[in-house]
């Protein structure tokens, strides 16, 4: 796509004031936890990505300081700082303290770009302490200052040696920097509840946009104490090297394919690899934008992704007749792709405030088209590839039809949905879904143990006996198969597979409660993956959680005490030992308390500790679960060399 440097203040367009923000900062950035924070920062970052979009900043900086606060540079144009007219205003003041002003409003500055509308340095400015911003541009260097989004001074030109940046980060590249922007700002602690940044979540962040933007390079230092962390990020490959990173592990039968085309202003990038595993993995971004919740665009590749394979086995006479025809999750088994598409923003249409599903109708034929084409040009001039394509999706239509016959043999018509519930499971007098709880317990003990010291009103038991299938690679005909497993579909209720519904789901809260010892974390990673790869739609509605039984009972003369970590046994013998001669019982399993102890400990809603289950970073949970889970022996050694330090071993 043509650049367009004409980039001066005649591009800022004002739509309304900032005042708002403050008040409601949840509307603008969807929470104040965590997530909330970690948005502020997306937005400065997407503001530096933009202009790599618009095809002049090549770096990126993002630095996360022992101050908590957060800066952002790029070696892009830099905001501009000329007078907007019937303001009096400089631009950047604008657009740091104007909410809807910016150059992504039809002003002609930015055809592609990710971010708030625009308003995302307005926004981040307004929850901020404070904040600085230096711009680079016509050979000076401007700065402003603000303070919960107040300019405290008008923009002025400062010497290059007033810079504030040399104070942030000692990089060569830095300090010959002729253009660009640079912001760091201060998350306000009287609006956010957490104002710590997570470099896990940055890194993530930080490199699904090198990833998507190829041959943008990023620059990352944690310089906070305890954490001293400095990576460099750039990927010549673009989203070809997501593909092969997702892949890493799981056996590729061919190489990634790439196909890209523009047409009617639209950029097509899709990318795809089919391995040995049964997992789908589908990645989708418009511009810099992760779409979570799939869109058109995803849909119109499935359309050609299914009818070219359709049309290749037909050619070469792999099919015989219309009996044999793939489905669409036939050519979903094994397969990571990723799609990008980079439109006009002004074009675009979400669903949804949080932009996680793209809209847009006339996206769907054409990236169809697009992918339908390239694809069906790479089997011709790679039938090796093609037909090792085609012999993983036959396997699987195979297997979905013996899976079909299988279920149906094992289950009779209608066992998963509302059949006899299985005998083990001692279920609850509540039948409001939202107020019952299943607690999946390992052993008849402990199961024994947690059905008399429950609250029959709302909470069911389940006891699992005997080992757990490890499900990471197994179809649903030996998942049906499993005993225990089947016992927890069907008293979940939700069903499995094509048939799953989430509307019948019999529990809110579904609790794994395991022995606090080697076995019972298997067990617990067992289920995780069976929930994560067959019933992920109970750990996205947030239903899934893990209880944590005390490590140990202190009994210090007639006072019992209940301590879940080594930190809080010393802290509970500090505070209540002194003088005394305490009895400590470590707790090797569930089964080893009583009832009462059970309840009062882990089960009571007053006094337990719940952890609950969320997949926010799909690629890494899939990645783990793969590495962990799976057959291929040295990841896993290596995941355990790298992590045995970190074990808290019970031998």
């Amino acid at each position: 796509m043509p650049k367009s440097s004409n980039y001066t203040a005649k591009n800022i367009q004002v739509l309304e004031g900032l005042e708002p923000v403050r008040k409601r900062p949840a509307m603008y950035i969807g929470s104040i936890d965590g997530a909330g924070l970690h948005e502020t920062l997306r937005e400065v970052i997407d503001n530096a990505v933009d202009e790599s979009l618009a095809g002049f900043a090549k770096n990126i900086w993002v630095v996360l300081n022992p101050d908590d606060s957060a800066t952002v540079v790029d070696d892009g144009r830099g905001i501009p700082v000329d007078t907007v007219r019937g303001y009096g205003k400089s631009a950047l003041e604008i657009v740091m303290t104007k909410l809807h002003a910016g150059g992504k409003f039809g002003g002609g500055a930015y055809k592609i770009s990710g971010g708030l509308h625009g308003v995302g340095s307005s926004v981040v400015n307004a929850l901020s302490k404070k904040m600085w911003i230096e711009v680079r541009r016509d050979g000076k260097l401007y700065s402003q200052e603000y303070e919960k989004g107040a300019p405290k001074k008008e923009v002025k030109s400062i010497a290059v040696s007033e810079s504030r940046l040399a104070e942030v980060i000692d990089d060569p590249q830095l300090k010959t920097l002729t253009t660009g922007t640079a912001a760091t700002f201060y998350p306000d602690d009287s609006i956010f509840t957490e104002t710590e940044f997570d470099n896990h979540m940055v890194l993530k962040l930080i490199r699904e946009r090198a990833y998507i933007v190829s041959k943008l390079y990023f620059h990352f230092y944690d310089l906070r104490a305890g954490h001293t962390l400095e990576t460099h990020m750039y990927f010549e490959g673009g989203i070809v090297s997501l593909v092969k990173k997702l892949n890493e592990g799981k056996g590729s039968i061919h190489p990634a394919i790439f196909i890209q085309k523009e047409v009617d202003e639209v950029l097509v990038e899709v990318s795809l690899q089919y391995n040995e595993g049964i997992n789908e993995n589908l990645e989708s971004f418009v511009n810099v934008i992760n779409t979570v919740n799939g869109g058109t665009h995803i849909t119109g590749f499935k359309m050609a992704l299914t009818r070219v394979i359709n049309d290749y086995g037909k050619k070469i006479g792999a099919f015989k007749g219309d009996g044999d025809s793939i489905t669409g999750d036939d050519t979903q088994e094994g397969l990571t792709a990723v799609v990008a598409i980079r439109m006009e923003q002004n074009k675009i249409q979400f669903e949804g405030q949080t932009k996680g599903k793209l809209g847009n109708s006339e996206i769907q034929p054409l990236v169809q088209a697009v992918v339908k084409e390239g694809l069906s040009t790479y089997f011709e001039e790679n039938p090796q590839d093609a037909k090792a394509i085609l012999g993983k999706v036959y396997l699987a239509a195979k297997a979905r039809l013996a899976a079909r016959a299988a279920k149906e043999a094992i289950l009779r018509k209608g066992a998963f949905e509302g059949g006899s519930l299985p005998g083990k499971l001692a279920d609850c007098q509540e039948k409001n879904p939202e107020v019952s709880e299943l607690y999946i317990v390992e052993g008849d003990s402990a199961g024994g143990s947690a059905k008399q010291g429950r609250d029959r009103k709302f909470q069911a038991v389940l006891p699992l006996g005997g080992k757990i299938l490890n499900t990471e690679r197994a179809r649903l005909d030996k998942i049906v198969e499993f005993e225990s497993l089947k016992d927890m579909i069907i008293a979940l209720g939700a069903g499995i597979g094509e048939t799953t519904n989430m509307e019948k789901v019999r529990y809110h809260r579904i609790i794994i409660m395991t022995d606090a010892d080697v076995d019972g974390e298997h067990i617990e990673t067992l289920l995780l993956t069976f929930f994560y790869r067959h019933l992920k739609e109970i750990i996205d509605a947030g239903y899934l959680y893990i209880a944590q039984p005390p490590l140990y009972k202190i009994q210090l003369g007639k006072e019992a005490h209940y301590a879940y970590s080594d930190p809080e046994r010393d802290k509970v013998l500090k505070e209540h030992g002194n003088g005394k001669n305490p009895s400590i019982q470590r707790y090797k399993g569930l089964g080893e308390m009583n009832p009462e102890q059970l309840w009062e400990t882990t089960m009571n809603p007053k006094n337990r500790i719940l952890k609950k289950i969320t997949a926010h970073d799909a690629e890494e949970a899939d990645r783990v679960f793969t590495m962990l889970m799976g057959e291929e022996v040295p990841p896993r050694k290596h995941f355990i060399q790298e992590n045995a330090r970190l074990a808290n071993l019970d031998i």
